[in-house]
């Protein structure tokens, strides 16, 4: 194998090899194509006419030129224009660029150590979340008398009860799920996948739902009405896209006239933040939302540092 490949050349392969022998979604795959492409634009800048002046070999690829991308990452302005880049989001330009050094390690390229890249620390999360008042006001600002309210009222309930993500929401068949035994099979980030369980209410809502549908479409959560559930048209044709479920959510935000933000996100946020409230663990909580790392799940440590508190007013001597 000659392995004198040029850094963009590399690129393509490391993102096929995301794409078919790590199962990513395209979203996964789209974004490391941007990061890595950021790179390889700054180390082979553009001539006037818009041609590559130079290639660059990975073995070309240093600390000297990592910390110049870096400082250029420091000074970009951000999403809108407007500041500077986060910190986060150079934090996923670093961590794409480990992970394609560790591929190309693992297929023996010589090529700087991925571990000598530090990853940038970021701001703490914060989590934001609906207190019980404001998501029961907003869960019931569907008009459940109308098929498309009863569709809404479930997607909501379904978010607020499963905690999932929207992409694995709009997924969502009707093949799995098992009202009776409240619960439906998901595949999650990595395709990974994982049962997630249903309230009742959510049930009884989802039932109601599904009950009012004449059409055999497979996908749960539909569009309704017009050319895009006629004849002729496909399962795919009539599912429900990620953009319009936050859409969903968003016109329900503003009907309950609810001043903090609530998106898809939020009510997975809510969901977890109410399981740890009323007593479970932070491991049960990671295996119910699909965390492969429970750090990823320690951004709820405002709940828990809350129930750590109660215990020690509870039980310290000093509290007596």
């Amino acid at each position: 194998m000659n392995k004198e490949k040029d850094l963009k050349e590399l690129i393509w392969r490391f993102l096929e090899h995301l794409e078919i022998e790590r199962n990513c979604s395209q979203l996964t795959v789209r974004n490391y194509r941007h990061y890595l492409f950021r790179l390889h634009d700054f180390l082979c800048p553009l001539s006037p006419v818009g041609e590559v002046q130079k290639k660059i070999k990975i073995a070309e690829v240093d600390l000297e030129k990592i910390r110049r991308f870096r400082l250029f990452l420091a000074r970009q302005a951000g999403k809108n224009g407007k500041g500077e880049m986060k910190r986060v989001t150079q934090g996923y330009h670093i961590i794409a660029l480990r992970a394609f050094l560790k591929w190309l390690v693992k297929n023996d390229y010589q090529v700087l150590e991925p571990e000598k890249i530090d990853v940038p620390k970021s701001e703490e999360r914060q989590v934001k979340f609906l207190e019980s008042e404001q998501l029961e006001r907003f869960l019931a600002m569907p008009d459940s008398s109308s098929l498309a309210g009863l569709r809404d009222r479930s997607i909501l309930e379904f978010l607020f009860s499963t905690g999932l993500r929207v992409s694995e929401l709009v997924a969502l068949n009707r093949t799995g799920l098992n009202l009776k035994q409240r619960e439906i099979g998901v595949i999650g980030k990595g395709g990974k996948a994982r049962v997630v369980f249903l309230s009742r209410r959510a049930v009884a809502v989802t039932g109601r739902y599904l009950a009012g549908r004449e059409d055999k479409s497979e996908p749960l959560f539909i569009r309704l009405g017009g050319k895009a559930s006629g004849p002729g048209t496909g399962d795919e044709d009539v599912r429900l896209s990620s953009r319009s479920v936050q859409r969903i959510v968003e016109k329900y935000r503003k009907k309950a006239r609810l001043a903090v933000s609530a998106t898809p996100h939020t009510l997975r946020h809510s969901m977890a933040t109410d399981l740890l409230r009323n007593g479970a663990d932070l491991r049960s909580v990671q295996e119910i939302l699909g965390h492969k790392n429970i750090a990823t799940t320690q951004i709820y440590t405002h709940v828990t540092d809350a129930r750590l508190r109660e215990v020690h007013d509870k039980y310290h001597r000093g509290n007596r």
